[in-house]
């Protein structure tokens, strides 16, 4: 992607045809699985091994449960603002039973409906504001919630996940494929 000293760098989403062969699997199978390639991952195929590393680091075992995960993922989603991941973990929070309030309530960090999720979304809104640097405060509620040492380690690790996937967006500002969710 060569460009002209004050042009505008321009991302769009890379067709099957056009990444190479082992994503082109990829492709199949997540066609196959969910009757599409959203484009985020579709766009981490401009690499040769980008998009499966992703997705391996994405299906990794966790401690953490599929909620525990979602609510991880809203919450780094809207501290950096990704108005791609936003309303892709809504949709996928919806298939994992929550409501559009409690959502809501995860993407404030601020969830009335259960005290260990709570301290939980309030750990990780710190963790992403401040840079891996939480109070004590929030660390000890968050132990004191039943989380520990294992959960703590997968927390940072879905954490970094979504860093990860929220940057790649914020900066390739590639289509949005998910329902619209209210902004907050």
């Amino acid at each position: 992607m060569n460009t002209q000293e004050n042009e505008v760098v321009h991302f769009t989403v890379p067709t099957r045809d056009e990444v190479s062969e082992n994503n082109q699997g990829i492709f199949y199978m997540m066609t196959k699985n969910f009757g599409k390639v959203p484009n985020l991952y579709a766009t981490f195929a401009y690499n040769e091994t980008a998009l499966g590393d992703y997705l391996t680091l994405q299906n990794r075992k966790s401690t953490l449960t599929a909620k525990e995960r979602e609510i991880i993922n809203l919450v780094v989603s809207q501290v950096n603002d990704c108005k791609y991941c936003v309303p892709a973990h809504t949709f996928i929070s919806k298939m994992h039973g929550f409501s559009d309030e409690q959502i809501i309530e995860i993407r404030r960090a601020q969830i009335s409906f259960d005290t260990k999720y709570d301290a939980l979304s309030k750990f990780v809104k710190e963790v992403a504001i401040n840079r891996g640097r939480p109070s004590e405060k929030v660390l000890t509620t968050l132990f004191n919630a039943g989380y520990n040492k294992a959960n703590l380690v997968d927390i940072i690790m879905v954490v970094g996940d979504k860093i990860i996937s929220n940057y790649f967006h914020n900066i390739t500002q590639i289509p949005v494929d998910w329902p619209e969710v209210p902004s907050l």
